[in-house]
């Protein structure tokens, strides 16, 4: 029972580190006393091998004698048996925590190992005892006295008992191993479907990406991915005995996903090829469209220039020359994602179109704006008043909900609000005079309603935690 050779053995269909046999002497007296054991007992009548060549008869104790003799056969057949089962029970349980060890690497797994191999050594303590127990007494030695047969089934009787009480400790150790050894033995089922997962994940991605290379598409990055996969699929070939069964599961998943990406990419690479020269289509007609609209911002800047003040459009100057500059940009990654395409560079295609997409719309927002400043000054020139009464209109409908319920508003609520009335009043005050900053005037009254939304947000959300 102690540990000197390794053979292969299977457990829920995986190959796992190999368990141990016993020395070559503790093996031999146990085929020994298995095959004393296994011999017919007979009493009376014992015929030996001198007897068939003329030799003497030998000679039997009759009477109590001989039941002593048959006393002391039948506790060694019981020493035997009892000798057969601790070993039985500790090659199975070895299985077991080779079990364990093969998947778990926690401390309750290193704590298992470390209280078998205890128990191992009790085990060979109380075996060798045993084995030397039955070498010291002949039971078929002629002229066996009784006295020595009694002796011989005492101590046998003891090194039979002591047996058993190991392999009771044997027998609760292993219960306690229940929790562990479910969890092993889930992992060691999951090892086999997950490997063959991982295989044909790698195959379906191979043809997909044989698909789209017939149709004419190379495909070279995702062929890279996929080759960078193969040397993955030779260590889950190699199995859990050399790399370990956490570890080949932990690989298996990985290969799973890394293939299925690559499947999914190819499958979609016509799709994107499509997309990415319809974009480049649209994005061309966007940027010859902006360079047309550039073109009419000089003509809103100088009707801000001639009827209001500095302060209305001075933020606008750059937006002519600024809008140019972006379309020629944007001209010019529009070039670039195209030898991308024809290149079947497709992350680099794709991140091109995105930088021309994103200096169209900025260049889009700035032209925009100036058309659009261009029309609220002409607005509330003609009729200021009618900006005035839509932020009062808000300012009223907060000053309310802060009042609902309550004799005096919330300080919180009625400071910014109180703030805002006198910013309105301020805001007003700048129309006075010869050349107003309407501009001015409506960033303000915007930042007054802004306030009054915010006070009338909060405290429909603490009165909707109160109730």
């Amino acid at each position: 029972m102690t540990a000197t050779h390794a053979r292969p053995y299977s457990r829920a269909g995986a190959i796992v580190p190999g368990v141990v046999v016993r020395a070559a002497g503790v093996r031999r007296q146990l085929r020994d006393v298995l095959a004393l054991a296994a011999l017919p007992l007979v009493v009376g009548v014992a015929v030996l091998p001198g007897a068939f060549a003329g030799g003497g008869t030998r000679r039997w104790f009759g009477g109590r004698g001989e039941s002593v003799r048959a006393d002391a056969q039948a506790a060694k057949d019981a020493a035997a048996a009892a000798f057969y089962e601790l070993d039985t029970a500790q090659r199975d349980l070895r299985i077991s925590i080779e079990t364990i060890t093969a998947v778990d690497s926690s401390p309750g797994a290193r704590k298992a190992v470390d209280d078998f191999a205890a128990l191992g050594r009790r085990i060979d303590e109380v075996s060798n005892d045993y084995i030397t127990t039955v070498d010291a007494h002949d039971l078929d030695r002629d002229g066996l006295e009784a006295s020595a047969a009694a002796r011989a089934r005492g101590e046998l009787t003891r090194a039979k008992d002591e047996l058993v009480r190991v392999k009771g400790e044997l027998d609760r150790f292993e219960q306690g191993l229940g929790p562990l050894l479910a969890t092993a033995e889930t992992q060691l089922a999951r090892l086999a479907p997950a490997v063959e997962r991982a295989r044909q994940a790698l195959l379906a991605a191979s043809t997909a990406l044989d698909t789209v290379r017939a149709s004419g598409l190379r495909a070279d990055e995702l062929a890279a991915r996929l080759a960078a996969l193969a040397p993955e699929l030779t260590r889950l070939n190699q199995g859990a005995g050399q790399h370990g069964v956490t570890e080949t599961l932990q690989r298996a998943d990985r290969v799973l996903r890394e293939a299925e990406v690559v499947r999914t990419e190819a499958a979609r690479l016509p799709e994107r090829a499509a997309e990415i020269d319809h974009r480049l289509v649209s994005l061309r007609t966007r940027a010859q469209a902006l360079t047309t609209r550039a073109g009419s911002v000089d003509p809103v800047l100088s009707e801000l220039r001639r009827r209001f003040s500095a302060a209305c459009w001075q933020d606008l100057q750059h937006v002519p020359d600024q809008a140019l500059a972006d379309v020629r940009q944007a001209e010019q990654k529009l070039k670039e994602a195209a030898t991308a395409r024809e290149e079947q560079r497709w992350a680099d295609a794709t991140s091109r179109l995105s930088t021309v997409r994103a200096l169209l719309n900025s260049t889009d927002e700035a032209v925009s704006a100036a058309g659009d400043r261009l029309r609220r000054l002409d607005a509330v020139a003609k009729d200021p008043q009618q900006e005035i009464e839509r932020t009062r209109f808000a300012l009223r409908d907060a000053q309310r909900l802060a009042m609902s319920g309550r004799a005096t508003p919330d300080p919180r609520h009625a400071r910014p609000l109180d703030d805002s009335v006198g910013r309105l009043e301020r805001a007003i005050a700048t129309l006075e005079g010869r050349h107003p900053d309407y501009w001015h005037f409506l960033t303000e009254t915007e930042a007054v309603r802004a306030t009054a939304a915010r006070v009338v947000a909060q405290i429909r959300e603490e009165r909707g935690q109160g109730a």
